[in-house]
């Protein structure tokens, strides 16, 4: 057995002693969970235009619904990271249920512009408070696997939708939609509850040492653990942030205009549903794969690689549906989204590895408000570039974030007090 296997089987021993069953099912639950409350962030490109018809209002009147969510599920995740590092998950994740569950439930009854803002909202902070459960139940239970565990949780929250876009689609129609909203706000309900059921967190102790073979790496991965205002002092943590908002522009910006793109290029409606299909299923099937080249190989360069490539296809994006090519841009979907999604699997292995497991949930909660910056760049910016400079300018400046993002994961040292030397040792 290799040293990286006996390294996993002790935790595994342990952690199943401490559980009494396989820690994997904690991933299971995650996952479950991140796969229930992802039409939040995957289907609103799909649903947008019949809920304004519904509603009989203007399609633009709903632009700033994708920039609300973001900034709410940004923001709930400290205060319910905060919460969780100090007194576990299960009431945080029986709350999110009722709220996440509830305002898609919510919406199928909306009347007015104003319930639309308000339920989507309040769903918007139950998908944070999952997002930050799950995301660091996969560090705190797997310090050992942090890229593929996290890859697998954050994989779920992207394809969990790829069924959901279809039957949105199929029934785009206001007089259907009711019945719909309705449908997928029962089984995000229901998911949650039954993860709330499973999940725990560790003991604080349990990655110590219990015999010679295995205290290096027990000294590695408890390291310093940094508390928020530490981590505030660091050049590190504001590279970071800086990078989280270029990339996760870019990303949310394909996510919430792909179809309205397709559209504008004169692409048919099969080809929108299409590329709306396959953008969570790139983005879900990245965090597995690019989770384990994080753990296997030197994580910057990982990840300087894949944000390069993740600005280069998406500037290849603009090309092909200037040109017209269908194949090619729905191929230009799936490798731009494979190439950024990731970002949601860098981020919380970087923050654990840097700056320690102990206080990881609120700690990365910090950073993972940049993803404001992206939101309302993808929503009430590019809603003015694109009338301003049009479509394609809009998606290049996506594609030169990413790239510039890319640069900053090269200038990435970690922290002098946090006991690593040139990179997370694992």
């Amino acid at each position: 057995m290799s040293d990286d296997n006996s390294q996993s089987f002790s935790y595994s021993k342990r952690a199943k002693s401490i559980l009494g069953f396989s820690r994997w099912w904690q991933l299971v639950a995650a996952a479950l969970m991140m796969a229930a409350v992802s039409p939040y962030q995957y289907v609103w490109s799909s649903i947008e235009r019949p809920l304004a018809e519904s509603l009989d209002i203007a399609l633009p009147a709903l632009g700033a619904v994708f920039s609300l969510y973001v900034v709410f599920q940004s923001l709930s995740q400290f205060p319910a990271g905060w919460i969780r590092d100090r007194y576990g998950p299960r009431q945080l994740t029986i709350l999110a249920a009722l709220l996440a569950g509830g305002g898609y439930i919510g919406l199928a009854y909306a009347t007015e512009l104003w319930q639309l803002y308000m339920l989507y909202s309040l769903g918007a902070v139950g998908v944070g408070i999952i997002y930050t459960v799950a995301v660091n139940t996969a560090v705190k239970w797997f310090p050992d696997r942090p890229g593929f565990t996290t890859g697998v949780g954050t994989m779920a929250f992207a394809a969990g939708s790829v069924l959901v876009v279809p039957y949105v689609r199929a029934y785009a129609v206001p007089d259907a939609y009711a019945t719909v909203l309705r449908n997928v706000g029962i089984v995000i309900l229901v998911a949650i509850l039954i993860g709330a059921v499973v999940l725990r967190d560790p003991p604080q102790d349990w990655i110590e040492a219990t015999d010679e073979d295995d205290q290096d790496l027990a000294a590695s991965l408890r390291g310093k653990s940094y508390t928020a205002i530490e981590m505030l002092k660091t050049w590190q943590f504001w590279l970071l942030y800086a990078m989280f908002i270029a990339v996760a522009s870019a990303d949310l910006l394909l996510i919430a205009n792909i179809v309205g793109y397709a559209e504008h290029v004169g692409f048919a409606a099969v080809i929108a549903t299409l590329s709306a299909t396959v953008l969570p299923l790139a983005s879900g099937v990245s965090r597995i794969i690019l989770g384990e080249f994080y753990d296997r190989f030197h994580s910057r360069y990982v990840m300087a690689v894949s944000f390069a490539l993740a600005g280069l296809f998406r500037i290849i994006l603009v090309y092909t549906g200037i040109a017209e090519f269908q194949i090619l841009f729905i191929l230009m979907v799936v490798l731009a989204m494979f190439f950024s999604s990731p970002l949601y699997v860098y981020f919380p292995s970087m923050i654990s590895e840097y700056y320690g497991i102990e206080y990881s949930s609120g700690n990365y909660a910090i950073v993972y408000t940049a993803k404001i910056g992206g939101g309302v760049f993808s929503g009430v910016v590019a809603g003015y570039l694109v009338v301003a400079v049009g479509w394609s300018v809009t998606f290049l400046i996506g594609g030169i974030l990413a790239i510039l993002a890319a640069l900053g994961a090269m200038v990435l040292r970690p922290p002098a007090e946090s006991g690593l030397q040139s990179e997370p040792k694992r």
